[in-house]
């Protein structure tokens, strides 16, 4: 268990083992959600709910705490909800029919969260890289990191970096569906390596032994974090 600072409510849950029991589904494919918050309010955001909103909502409510918003990693439909393989997963549709609150999104992703989470248009608060989103006295910056999806991005608050699909503890997100851009991850992938070791990576799955890991870990055994030339990445990437 990853300490949090006093003042901040900071919880990974596990779909299959917190919310989605039973959803076989949903436990094959080992997304986690997140709650970031104020301790003090108990106001909180949803980042990526989807499969089961209503066990979400009761987790934050059987702890008190209040969801008044929702953080968007990217649009695929196993973060916000939607298609994929012939199955129908919930997600910002069936949030936003229980609770009336803004979706933050990166401003390029709406039309994708419109459309493929339908999402409505007048729920999505697009944002710009290094906007900052204040939950109750809990700032927490957006990062845009494009290259999985064109409006991918990651959220730093306090000493942890929430990555969705744009970096896992091993590899990072894949390049080669609609919307990826291979060169964009390279330059996201970058960033990421730039940024404090002090920080605690917090992936949108748990494909690796560990559910996080401090960034100077991370840095070196991921072998896609700035160790490869751009045209060497673009050769086993592109």
């Amino acid at each position: 268990m990853v300490a949090m600072p006093e003042g901040l409510l900071f919880h990974q849950l596990l779909a299959g083992r917190d919310f989605a029991v039973g959803d076989r589904f949903a436990a094959t494919m080992r997304n986690h959600a997140y709650l970031i918050g104020d301790e003090l309010t108990r106001d909180v955001v949803v980042v990526d709910p989807a499969y089961d909103i209503g066990g979400i909502l009761a987790w934050a409510g059987a702890r008190d705490m209040r969801v008044v918003g929702a953080l968007a990693t990217h649009y695929h439909a196993d973060h916000v909800g939607g298609e994929i393989f012939d199955h129908r997963i919930e997600g910002l549709v069936e949030l936003l029919a229980r609770v009336d609150v803004p979706v933050h999104v990166q401003k390029e992703e709406i039309p994708w969260a419109h459309e493929m989470a339908g999402a409505p248009v007048s729920s999505l608060v697009g944002h710009a890289d290094g906007d900052v989103v204040e939950v109750g006295s809990v700032p927490v910056r957006l990062l845009h990191t494009p290259g999985h999806t064109p409006g991918s991005q990651c959220f730093e608050v306090g000493d942890n970096l929430v990555s969705g699909d744009t970096l896992f503890l091993d590899g990072c997100g894949r390049t080669d569906l609609p919307g990826a851009d291979p060169d964009a991850m390279y330059t996201s992938m970058q960033r990421l390596a730039s940024l404090p070791g002090r920080l605690v990576l917090w992936p949108g799955h748990h494909y690796s032994e560990d559910a996080s890991a401090p960034m100077e870990r991370v840095k070196t055994a991921n072998a896609v974090l700035g160790r490869m030339a751009r045209e060497q990445w673009l050769r086993m990437f592109g």
